[in-house]
Order: C-alpha cells, then sequence, then structure tokens
C-alpha cells in the first residue's frame, strides 16, 4: 500500500474492524449460555449471509470491502473489513441539516441515502432480541464512519439484520447518524486504543530490525540450507509446500527461521505454527527461545485447550459457577497490558500466573495475547475447525497476510474428516428426555417450564424419527434424504436456545449443562448439513452395541482444508511420514500449483539395520497360536544377543495380548523385563511407560514380566506396544534409550463400513480406492513406529518387519529412499544377521 507523501518513514499496521470495536468496547462476564453474547455465539453462516443478500435489490451491494488509514503522529493505522452490504437508495426527503434550509449548506448527494447492512445470523428466538448487541452495532458504525469519510456523506444509516437460522425469519434494527456524531464516537475509539497502538509501533520497529540481524543459529546440516531457501520461496510466491522431512533434517528450525525471515520483508504478519500433539508444540517454543536467545525479538504464544487451562476443573463458563468469568471483561485489558510489556513468551505458565492475579479466565487470556503476538502455537483446530477457528483472524471473507506451518501434516487428513463430518445417535436423544423428565418433577408445583416441555416433545419426535430410519437399515446404510429429522433437529435447537436464554432456575445446573451440550452437538450437525457436497457421504448404521447413529462422513476434506489454508499467504506442511506426498497433496488442499519436496536423510545408513521377516504375517487368516508362536520367537531371536531397550508394536491390542503371553511363557527370564501398553492410559501412565525407557526403574506400571537383574547393564527392556496408538508416534527416545523397533503387520486398518465408503468414493474418481482407504494409511503408521529408533546422528539401531507381505512392490513402493537397502530374513537366519550388525559398532 502506498503511503501519503511525507509518511513514507511511519510504521504501517493493521487492524480488522470487528477486531478493534470488541477489543475496546467488551465489558461484563463471560457467559457461554448467552447464546450470541462471546465470539463464537452468533451462529454466522455464510448460508444465511448468502440467503439475505440474493434477495436484495439492485441498489444493494454486498461484501464491501472498507479500508480506513488513520494517521497518527509515528504511525499509520489500517482499519479493513468487509460490509455485509451497502444499501444507496433515493431519500425521501432533503436533510434538515443545520444550513440546509438556508441554503448556506453545500450538500452533496443530498437526494440519495445510504444505509449499512451488518447481517448476524442467530438460533435465538427474535422476539428475545429487544435491541442490537453492543459489540455488533459498534462494527456496523465502524463501517458507517469508513464509507461516509471515503463518499464526504453527511449522515449514514445502519440497519442492524438479524436473521433466525431455524426459521430464515428476520428481524431490522435501524439507526441514523450524523457524520459528525460518527466522527466524534470514532475519535473517542481510536484514543481509547491508543497506548496499544503505540506499544505496537515501538515493538513491531524492534522486531523487524531484530529479524533483519538474525542469524541461521546452527550450522547448516547436509541439504538444509536448501530446505530453508524452498520455505522461503514459497512464501515468496504465496503458494503451498508438501515436504517430506525425515528425522534429523531439523524441520521446525527449517520452517521457522525463513518464515520469521518472510516476517522480515514485510511477507507476513504473524506466523501460526500448527501442532497435532503437545510434544512438537513444546520443541516449536523451545526453537523460538533458541532464537530470541540470539537476539530476535519476537512474542509468542501458546494456546492451551480450555479443559486444560481451566482453573475450575469443569469447563463451566458462566459467571454463577467460575469466579474467573465473573467481571472478566472488566479487568482483562489491563491483565494484557501487564503481560504485553514484561514479557516475550507467553507460555501456559505465564498465562495462568496473570490470570490468577487478575482474576480472570485464562484461556479467554490465551486467546486475546494471540492478537499481539507475532508467532501462534496451537492445535490444528484454531486454524482449520468451523467451531473453534480464531475468528479475531478468519472471521473475515478475503486472504490475510499469514503463514502457515503444519507440523506431523500425515494427521492434518484424519483430523480434517473428523472436524468437518458430524454425528447424532438416536440412544442420545432418549438419555436427555429421561434426564429432563426426572429433573422435572423436582420442581415446585405448578412451575413446569413451558419451553422444557417444549424441548421433551421435540426430542421424542426426533427418536420417532431416528427410529423410522432405523427400521430401514440393515447394519449399514447409506442415505439420500433426512430432511425430516432436520427439520425437528432445527425447532429442537430454537427451542433449546430459548432456554437457554431464559436460564431457568426450576431445572439444577447439571439438566442446563446436557442441554447445552447437546445444543451444541445439534448446531454442529445443522451446520455441517449446510455444507453439504460431493466430498460428504451421508450414512446410518447400527453399532454393535446396540445403538443407531446418522452420520454426514467428510470422505475428501480437501477443499475445506484449502479454503481455510486460503486464508493465509502460504501454507508449508511437514512430516517425516507424508508418503507418497502425492496422496497426501490431493487431500490435504494442494493444487497441481503447488509445490513438494523430499529432504534428503542426513543420518548415516550404516548406523541402521533393516531387516523384513519373510515367513511371518499378521493376515487375518493366518492368526492362530502357531504364528503368535513364531512372532515370539522373532522377537527373542531379535533381542537376545544384545542388551537395550526394544519397542514392539502390534496391529491391535488383542493382538498384542495373544503374542505377548506366548512371550511370557516361552521366554522370560532374569535379564528380561516386558512391560505392556494399557487400552487406556492416562497421562502419568504414559509418562511412567516412557520413564522406564530413560532409566526410571521405580515406575510402577501394573501389567509387566520382571526377573532379578544383576546389573542394568545387562537388561533387555521390551515395550509392546500398538501401532497407531500413543507410543508410534511423537515420542523423543535418544541414544540408547531405544535401540530397535519391530512392527509386526503392514499397519492396515480393519475393514469397516467406513473405510469401505472411502474404497468405494475413491474407486469411482479414477484412484486406487484399496490405497487411499487402507495401503497408505497402514503403511503412515508403519513408518512413524519405525521412527521412534534413529532419532540423532549418533543413535545406532534396527528395525525388523514382520510380515511377508513388506516383500511386495504394493509395500516396497512406498518406503522411504533411505530404506533402500535392506536384508530379507528368517526366523532361523535374523538371529546371526542382528549380530553382525551389532559387532561392526562395537
Amino acid at each position: 500500500m502506498k503511503l501519503p507523501d511525507g509518511k513514507q518513514n511511519k510504521t504501517e499496521m493493521r487492524i480488522s474492524v470487528r477486531n478493534l470495536v470488541e477489543f475496546i468496547l467488551r465489558s461484563g462476564d463471560i457467559d457461554n449460555r448467552r447464546i450470541g453474547g462471546a465470539e463464537n455465539a452468533m451462529q454466522e453462516g455464510s448460508r444465511i449471509h448468502r440467503m439475505i443478500q440474493r434477495r436484495m435489490g439492485s441498489g444493494y451491494e454486498t461484501e464491501v470491502f472498507l479500508r480506513y488509514v488513520y494517521t497518527a503522529e509515528k504511525y499509520i493505522l489500517v482499519i479493513e473489513g468487509r460490509a455485509d452490504g451497502v444499501i444507496t437508495e433515493q431519500n425521501e426527503k432533503i436533510r434538515m441539516l443545520p444550513g440546509a434550509e438556508s441554503g448556506s449548506l453545500e450538500v452533496a448527494d443530498e437526494d440519495i441515502c445510504v444505509t449499512i447492512d451488518e447481517i448476524k445470523g442467530t438460533y435465538r428466538a427474535l422476539e428475545r432480541i429487544k435491541a442490537p448487541a453492543p459489540v455488533h452495532l459498534a462494527q456496523a458504525k465502524m463501517y458507517a464512519f469508513i464509507y461516509g469519510t471515503q463518499h464526504a456523506l453527511h449522515f449514514v444509516r445502519v440497519r442492524m439484520t438479524y436473521c433466525s437460522i431455524e426459521t430464515e425469519e428476520i428481524k431490522y434494527f435501524h439507526e441514523e447518524y450524523a457524520m459528525t456524531e460518527l466522527t466524534e464516537w470514532f475519535n473517542e475509539v481510536m484514543g481509547e486504543y491508543q497506548k496499544w497502538a503505540e506499544h505496537e509501533r515501538v515493538w513491531h520497529e524492534q522486531r523487524q530490525n531484530s529479524i533483519m540481524r538474525m542469524e541461521f543459529p546452527f550450522p547448516y546440516r547436509e541439504g538444509q540450507r536448501e530446505l530453508v531457501k524452498y520455505v522461503y520461496q514459497t512464501i515468496y510466491h504465496r503458494k503451498k509446500l508438501f515436504i517430506e522431512a525425515p528425522t534429523g533434517v531439523g524441520k521446525t528450525i527449517s520452517t521457522l527461521f525463513p518464515a520469521i525471515k518472510a516476517m522480515g520483508q514485510g511477507l507476513g504478519d504473524k506466523v501460526f505454527y500448527l501442532t497435532a500433539k503437545t510434544i512438537t508444540r513444546t520443541v516449536a517454543e523451545n526453537t523460538f527461545e533458541i532464537l530470541r536467545a540470539g537476539g530476535l525479538r519476537f512474542k509468542s504464544v501458546v494456546l492451551t485447550a480450555k479443559e486444560k487451562i481451566c482453573f475450575m476443573g469443569e469447563a463451566k463458563c458462566s459467571p454463577e459457577y467460575c469466579p474467573y468469568a465473573r467481571g472478566h471483561y472488566d479487568r482483562v485489558n489491563e491483565a494484557i497490558y501487564e503481560l504485553l510489556t514484561n514479557s516475550h513468551s507467553f507460555t501456559r505458565e505465564k498465562i495462568e500466573e496473570y490470570a490468577r492475579k487478575y482474576q480472570i479466565c485464562p484461556f479467554e487470556l490465551c486467546l486475546d495475547m494471540s492478537l499481539f503476538a507475532d508467532g501462534i502455537i496451537c492445535d490444528y483446530n484454531y486454524v482449520f475447525d468451523p467451531h473453534a477457528r480464531l475468528k479475531r483472524f478468519f472471521g473475515e471473507e478475503g486472504r490475510e497476510n499469514y503463514i502457515f506451518l503444519v507440523d506431523e501434516a500425515h494427521n492434518l487428513l484424519d483430523r480434517g474428516r473428523e472436524m468437518y463430518s458430524a454425528l447424532l445417535c438416536k440412544e442420545e436423544f432418549l438419555k436427555l428426555k429421561n434426564e429432563i423428565g426426572v429433573a422435572g418433577k423436582g420442581g415446585a408445583a405448578g412451575q413446569r417450564h413451558d419451553q422444557i416441555f417444549k424441548i421433551e416433545k421435540l426430542l421424542e419426535k426426533c427418536n420417532k424419527e431416528l427410529l423410522r430410519l432405523k427400521r430401514t437399515c440393515e447394519g449399514m446404510e447409506i442415505v439420500e434424504d433426512i430432511e425430516p429429522l432436520v427439520q425437528i433437529l432445527s425447532q429442537l435447537s430454537g427451542s433449546m436456545d430459548e432456554y437457554l436464554e431464559e436460564k431457568s432456575e426450576i431445572y439444577d445446573t447439571s439438566v442446563t449443562d446436557e442441554i447445552l451440550l447437546f445444543y451444541f452437538e445439534i448446531s454442529h450437525f445443522l451446520e455441517i448439513y449446510d455444507e453439504l457436497d460431493d466430498n460428504y457421504v451421508m450414512y446410518t448404521e447400527l453399532e454393535s452395541d446396540g445403538s443407531f447413529i446418522v452420520k454426514l462422513l467428510c470422505v475428501n476434506p480437501s477443499e475445506k482444508l484449502r479454503g481455510c489454508m486460503d486464508k493465509g499467504r502460504s501454507t508449508i506442511l511437514f512430516s517425516a511420514t507424508l508418503l507418497p506426498v502425492q496422496y497426501y497433496k490431493k487431500l490435504l488442499g494442494g493444487g497441481e500449483e503447488d509445490y513438494e519436496v523430499y529432504a534428503r536423510s542426513v543420518f548415516d545408513p550404516e548406523r541402521r539395520a533393516l531387516f523384513i521377516g519373510s515367513d511371518v504375517t499378521s493376515k487375518y487368516a493366518r492368526r492362530s497360536p502357531e504364528e503368535y508362536y513364531n512372532i515370539a520367537c522373532y522377537i527373542e531371536e531379535i533381542v537376545k544377543n544384545r542388551h537395550g531397550n526394544y519397542m514392539v508394536f502390534f496391529p491391535s491390542h488383542a493382538f498384542l495380548e495373544e503374542v505377548y503371553a506366548c512371550y511370557a511363557q516361552h521366554f522370560a527370564d532374569e535379564r528380561k523385563v516386558c512391560i505392556v501398553q494399557g487400552e487406556r492410559m492416562d497421562e502419568a501412565e504414559r509418562e511412567a511407560f516412557l520413564a522406564r525407557f530413560e532409566g526410571n526403574t521405580e515406575c510402577d506400571l501394573g501389567k509387566e514380566i520382571q526377573m532379578e537383574i544383576e546389573t542394568e547393564e545387562d537388561q533387555i527392556l521390551i515395550g509392546f506396544c500398538v501401532l497407531g496408538g500413543i507410543f508410534s508416534e511423537g515420542i523423543d527416545l535418544k541414544r540408547d534409550s531405544l535401540i530397535g523397533v519391530i512392527v509386526v503387520g503392514t499397519g492396515l486398518p480393519q475393514v469397516c463400513h467406513e473405510r469401505e465408503i472411502y474404497r468405494k468414493y475413491f474407486d469411482e474418481r479414477g484412484e486406487n480406492g484399496f490405497d487411499y482407504a487402507y495401503c497408505y494409511p497402514g503403511m503412515n503408521k508403519v513408518l512413524q513406529a519405525a521412527g521412534r529408533v534413529i532419532r540423532t546422528a549418533e543413535d545406532v539401531g534396527i528395525i525388523v518387519l514382520l510380515d511377508e507381505r513388506f516383500r511386495q512392490y504394493t509395500y516396497r513402493r512406498m518406503f522411504p529412499r533411505e530404506w533402500e537397502s535392506c536384508e530379507i530374513v528368517t526366523r532361523n537366519s535374523i538371529a546371526r544377521k542382528i549380530e553382525r550388525f551389532w559387532d561392526s559398532w562395537l
């Protein structure tokens, strides 16, 4: 953007209309039961916007982009956003402005009347909306000020349009403002924002200067400099880059460093580092600290899930329950400013410290600090999930100057399918109906709530419609039409909304909480239903436990993911197991114009041995006591000649139990300790399991075999784990913490209705459906498990793939380049070959 003459040296900053008015004008409590009161509450569906905009006549201009350049002494603040509609029509009478009657005032376009239309979709009953929400009206007034200034108007009208998502009825609120009034109001808002803008100006200059001086903090590894260049060039050209980055490449610093350098050149305003697991968030946070230690001035925030950071144990966000929600918005800005001026790293610990000091919600403080952070470390859902995405960054149409770095990107496919799918269970409707009925019997006589009675009736109607669908379902049924169910769900959603708005005291809070949770589930289902297209399959299924479900399954999330990525300038997706890269590129929103690169492994291939067992398999037809014994024998032959720590990964927990029992019976001795991954391990149990591999023998793991061991150096530790489970990905056991990984089976997912839907869907579109539904996801689990060994350039270790199918081209074609050299073995030959490998490193 070209700045006015004489102002080229001023710092330019940007803020959206929405963020500006919400930040300055908010006050009071956090109350998630007040549907419509918080950031995510008013359901601003694009369908409602489009519907209303299509109904308007020729004088209605939609999605009008507005920008105002506010010039201060040392900075320029660009305020921008999109007005839902601008209505231009003939004025019915000449404006009676001061001076107009005598003709002494020149009125431009006095016969033209302009109205700014701000549309809000809601599930609330329109009769309960008595006036527009102050923040919504302020947003419209800001657009009115910008438009009126740009067009030299003397007055502007504002229309607040509230539309019921359930009934599509509309309620209007009209206001009319003289430009002098709007200008005075605008100046008051900017006066409130001045100290924040001045802080941002000073910080922006410091950050940009430090980025110019920033140097790569380590000696470049082989191929790392080229990878850094690829990332920078991708950002420069506004593309996506898919990186297959083997362990040891240094993918975190190799993506963050060029992204920050791009920010220094004005090619990005913020970096979003997106992860699926906590451990990778920690790595990103540590990388920012390394760069800051080298002189970088850069603020970062770690967004922690509400359920984890909530001080109250249970995230019930209402002022009656939570003292941190009560008056939160009256105190939060003071807390933000102190934290902003005293710290550069807004970690979970720092957020909690300031939240307790000011008695405010730590989760909301996290979100607010993201407005001022240069780097945001968070889960995928803050960018991609339609309900959890940060509307303060992604609420407007169009592309912003953001850089997305997606770590462990292979996880994004299943996460995307989950985020864009929706499910309802018939039994849950009856359960809630019964809970409401029991709670209602405890109320005072004559106090039965009309709205709750209506909810009960609608729950019953939903149950009957689901029962009708159930009667036509034999196991699993693809369905084309559930419109009768959707109509009842819309009515139920509206009734629940009205009840929650009233906050009735007749029913205990547990019932109200259950209604609120169910309300959110229904709302999600209805919103996904509105978005159905060819990437979805709708089906009903009778589950093994007798429950009946209706599911809107997103088979191909690529368009949804692409739409989210298009909110930013560029996206870099990377993983150690992004193979085959074209599969992930197609399903994660990539296009032909986007790039892919295979980063070279920096590890010495001689330090790792790869073996394929040719006389054993995990095929279902071959599963038997004899085959379990063969696998147990393999494990013994692999570990017996070299003490150390091993992990064995199995295709299921049931399979694991069979082999574990067999191994314990035939091969347990005084040198071995066998520990088993539980089916449902909590965080403490997971940490205890991993601690055994790091040398802590004091942890109690329940099921284990442990004999008397003369010295710790003689110990053989074997962890029995599940492929695709919590220990097959995201753990970092270096050097002697893990010297061998054994993978039993090809990782193919079990055949089920959903997998068969995937297979058929991609077959019909000219792809290999079996590969898409089974082979590729299975091999990814194998590669992830194998990647637990050899974590540093100094590590030495072995990988053993126990399944004869790994000899086939179907699977060998999916091997990474560094697996080109492998040995085919049998149960009788593997011990000699492994002994030879270890002897070469003694």
